[in-house]
């Protein structure tokens, strides 16, 4: 049976990716801060899966949880899922620094930490696939999401790097890409979201991807090619398209 850890697993993408490649055969670690939905969740799946609490912006927590986890399911993981992610929104005019260092903490460092706990044993084994989901905003950056579209970026940035490293080793790794998903995260946004896409219905195309070992899984496809497109926007263009919305939300 392989063995998969998640974190941010207890709502969201983390959690209906859980209960999706449970279906699909894996042992299950489950990784988040709040313990108790962990423990529901992992009673709902059942054995073999095991929850564990952890702070992803934390190195050592991360550490120790992969450590615990590799102890409990018998061994070290097959598959690897930097999940956790924070979006704060926010506008340059009303800059705060320890909202942007929460965000890059958990969305890039969180990736970095469970990378440096795993990818070792991958590479000594010559097997493995590690998976960071990031975002469509990260391929512009998008106002009012500075520090989140930086931190996307970021992600696509170093996991793209280390494809292209780890492929010689028998190591795969996969860029998640989603668009606008049905979850707490997207809750708060106070705009219509084009193309919005159920958690469960994400989960089964992450889930296909990572099968597939594809190098990207970017959904739903109108917003994959929406981005895509806007990637190749001239910047003033984009500029002139952007601009009024960003002053709107300045003097919201």
């Amino acid at each position: 049976m392989k063995r998969a850890i998640i974190t941010g697993a207890s709502s969201g993408i983390g959690l209906h990716l859980a209960r999706e490649l449970s279906r699909r055969g894996y042992a299950l670690a489950l990784l988040a801060r709040r313990i108790d939905l962990l423990n529901d969740l992992a009673h709902e799946i059942g054995s073999p899966t095991v929850a564990i609490a952890c702070d992803v912006s934390d190195r050592a927590s991360v550490r120790d949880a992969v450590q615990k986890a590799q102890q409990q399911l018998g061994g070290p993981f097959d598959l690897a899922i930097a999940n956790a992610g924070v979006s704060i929104p926010g506008h340059a005019t009303k800059f705060k620094i320890d909202e942007a260092e929460q965000i890059i903490r958990v969305n890039v460092l969180g990736m970095m930490y469970l990378f440096d706990a795993v990818i070792p044993a991958m590479v000594e084994r010559g097997s493995g696939q590690f998976v960071g989901v990031a975002s469509v905003a990260g391929l512009r950056g998008l106002p009012t999401a500075g520090p989140y579209s930086a931190s996307k970026a970021a992600m696509q940035a170093f996991l793209e790097s280390s494809r292209i490293e780890l492929k010689p080793y028998g190591v795969g790794v996969t860029i998640v890409n989603p668009g606008f998903v049905a979850t707490a995260m997207t809750d708060k946004n106070r705009f219509r979201m084009p193309f919005l896409m159920q958690a469960d219905k994400a989960a089964r195309i992450i889930a296909d991807g990572i099968e597939r070992r594809a190098r990207v899984i970017e959904f739903p496809k109108r917003m994959s090619l929406l981005m895509r497109f806007v990637r190749l926007v001239p910047d003033a263009l984009y500029d002139r398209v952007t601009v009024p919305f960003g002053r709107r939300k300045a003097k919201s």
